[in-house]
């Protein structure tokens, strides 16, 4: 049975506003500094991919942490774990803001990766307390709100660079984190009631999700989808401030139609999974991402010079990434439901972990002499293992049959 949720009451399952506030802080802190990366490595005396471990580095912290977020919150439950993690990025952000020294810098910012539990824990929050048709489209709508973030996230963050420095970023994040604190602390309700006993419980049950074939086809659908994304993150910044010269600012705004695109797959999610089924949109995405990503080839192909007219078809891989991510990352905390929390993590390391090789590939690859080419190669690539991994789960489906969308997760 679905719990119900009361506003600023802790006693009750947090309500959707809370969840899409803690992703959106996870978003914000991923991407808000990206227009800013240029100036950061001058101000530390390094070379731009250096800094843009920044970028990559984070992404590669978040997968590992979220391996141990899971089972946390399986063992002390969502609440505590999401106030902590809080905290801690409260503490890598200060050392950010204060740092004299790339290396310093890197720490901070390797600990602002316990936000990933604004992206791990709502998964299992809402796994924890509807069935799976309906925890797709919730988590449609979470990050549908959540998307609102990485659509002005880059433009307010180049504006601030632009106004008064990089550090204003930083500061940025560390006042909404607070803020963020305050309502985790006053709205989220412990969802978790069954806790599991010990970290080796939770691992043991490690096994059974590697030798489910469901799993992995919902966990590779999820990591090449949103590796298409990833890949446009780590050669974006290059292509936005090598090939087309533009100024942080209007970076931003190239971010901005990617995002918004995102922002819509999410809404056409929330309002007709329950209807078309989670297969349709997972398909229906990647084919979306894949007409985004041919467009964007042709047009440089044509020989049209336009940062505009190279970013904006691929909003459509951001609307492509709104359709496949919510139903694959409710399959992932669906195959074992008492074991969402776990299921959550390691799907999201499994996920994270190939973004982060996808986007350190895009950032290595890419020279001003060879043009764009190669990032869009990538992210066609990417979608292509996205439609095989999701017609994989259709065939598991046909032989073991479907997951049964009655039951929650508790």
């Amino acid at each position: 049975m679905q719990q119900s949720s009361r506003f600023l009451d802790r006693r009750t399952p947090p309500h959707i506003v809370t969840l899409v506030v803690c992703a959106g802080l996870g978003a914000l802190s991923l991407n808000v500094f990206l227009p800013s990366l240029s100036a950061m490595a001058k101000h530390f005396g390094t070379d731009y991919a250096v800094m843009q471990f920044a970028v990559s580095g984070y992404i590669a912290g978040t997968a590992l942490l979220q391996l141990v977020l899971g089972p946390l919150s399986d063992i002390f439950g969502r609440r505590r774990v999401m106030i902590g993690s809080i905290i801690i990025l409260l503490c890598g952000t200060i050392i950010c803001l204060t740092a004299s020294s790339v290396t310093v810098f890197m720490i901070g910012r390797l600990m602002q990766t316990a936000v990933v539990a604004g992206f791990v824990l709502p998964r299992a929050i809402i796994r924890d307390t509807v069935p799976m048709e309906s925890a797709a489209s919730m988590i449609a709508y979470v990050t549908m709100g959540m998307s609102l973030v990485p659509m002005i996230a880059p433009t307010i963050g180049g504006t601030l660079n632009d106004l008064f420095g990089w550090e204003a970023n930083f500061i940025l994040m560390l006042g909404l984190g607070l803020a963020t604190l305050m309502l985790v602390s006053a709205d989220l309700g412990e969802t978790n009631h069954t806790p599991a006993p010990s970290f080796a419980a939770q691992f043991k049950a490690w096994p059974d999700l590697f030798a489910s074939r469901r799993f992995w086809g919902y966990a590779l659908t999820s990591t090449f989808s949103s590796g298409v994304f990833f890949a446009f993150l780590g050669g974006a910044p290059f292509i936005g401030t090598v090939i087309y010269h533009l100024s942080p600012t209007m970076l931003g705004v190239q971010f901005f139609l990617i995002a918004s695109g995102y922002m819509v797959g999410n809404f056409i999610s929330g309002r007709y999974t329950r209807r078309f089924g989670t297969m349709t949109m997972m398909f229906s995405g990647s084919v979306a991402s894949m007409i985004g990503v041919i467009i964007a080839a042709a047009i440089l192909l044509a020989g049209v010079e336009s940062a505009t007219a190279f970013f904006a078809p691929l909003a459509l891989t951001g609307v492509g990434n709104g359709l496949t991510l919510p139903s694959s990352n409710a399959g992932i905390v669906s195959v074992k439901p008492k074991l969402a929390g776990s299921a959550s993590g390691l799907g999201g390391a499994i996920t994270v972990g190939g973004g982060a090789a996808l986007s350190t590939l895009s950032g290595a690859i890419l020279k001003e002499e060879g043009g764009a080419m190669p990032l869009l190669i990538v992210m066609a690539v990417s979608t292509v293992f996205a439609l095989l991994a999701t017609a994989f789960i259709r065939h598991v489906d046909k032989h073991d049959g479907a997951i049964s969308s009655g039951d929650t997760g508790r």
